[in-house]
């Protein structure tokens, strides 16, 4: 009788240590991912941008989705191996490289860098934010993943639909709505791992980048509109 209780409270432990072990490892992945992102935006505000831009919205758009799901596609297939870190490292140098057109805009402006900083500090409250309540309450956010999800496809629609439009008014409503879905998905992505919903810190890893990636982008561009000093 005594085996058998010592040996389910040896199961309960490894259950509730698995998914501390998977977020450990996101966020330290997810810390790694930073330097070849800021990488590919360096390179990229230096070198590529004229050669993106010369792209046009909809052909960057094009490349944009092509590269970027081609590379989830391939990160999701190999997530449990070595070679899905590589590929993830690869994809957040093509995601910072993508942000080169952006920055340079940001740049461009007087108080540019300024912007970019308060973008970034205001991406990291949210973040460590929502990411702490995420990881310490005993509410389930899994039932936010549908309503999320329907917002996303909403949202990649009307991006793809401006890239011929070029509305100002609706690029800003995309970015807000963007700001909130994904500051939703960081609660429910982290709440999943910690509740052992995602055993692979590589997949893990993919989904917050893409929160804090796109949180990032969309806070500096309505910064940009209802902030930004022009020359």
């Amino acid at each position: 009788m005594e085996t058998n209780t010592h040996h389910f409270g040896t199961i309960a432990t490894t259950q509730t240590a698995e998914p501390h072990r998977v977020l450990r490892n996101t966020y330290a992945l997810l810390g790694l991912s930073m330097i070849p992102t800021a990488i590919g935006a360096a390179l990229s505000v230096q070198f590529m941008v004229p050669m993106l831009r010369a792209l046009g919205p909809i052909m960057m758009l094009v490349l944009f989705l092509g590269v970027s799901f081609g590379l989830m596609y391939a990160i999701q297939k190999n997530r449990n191996s070595g070679l899905g870190v590589g590929l993830l490292l690869l994809f957040t140098f093509f995601m910072g490289a993508m942000l080169g057109p952006l920055l340079s805009v940001a740049l461009q402006m007087r108080n540019g860098g300024q912007l970019i900083a308060i973008a970034a500090g205001g991406t990291g409250a949210i973040f460590f934010t929502l990411a702490g309540i995420a990881a310490t309450t005993k509410r389930d956010f899994s039932n936010m993943g549908k309503f999320l999800t329907v917002g996303l496809v909403i949202v990649l629609l009307a991006v793809v639909a401006n890239a011929f439009m070029q509305v100002p008014a609706l690029s800003l409503a995309i970015s807000s709505a963007i700001v909130l879905i994904s500051s939703g998905f960081i609660l429910f992505d982290i709440n999943r791992i910690v509740h052992g919903g995602e055993t692979s810190y590589v997949s893990a890893t993919l989904s917050v980048y893409l929160n804090i990636y796109n949180l990032f982008s969309s806070l500096l561009h309505l910064l940009m509109a209802f902030g930004g000093d022009r020359d």
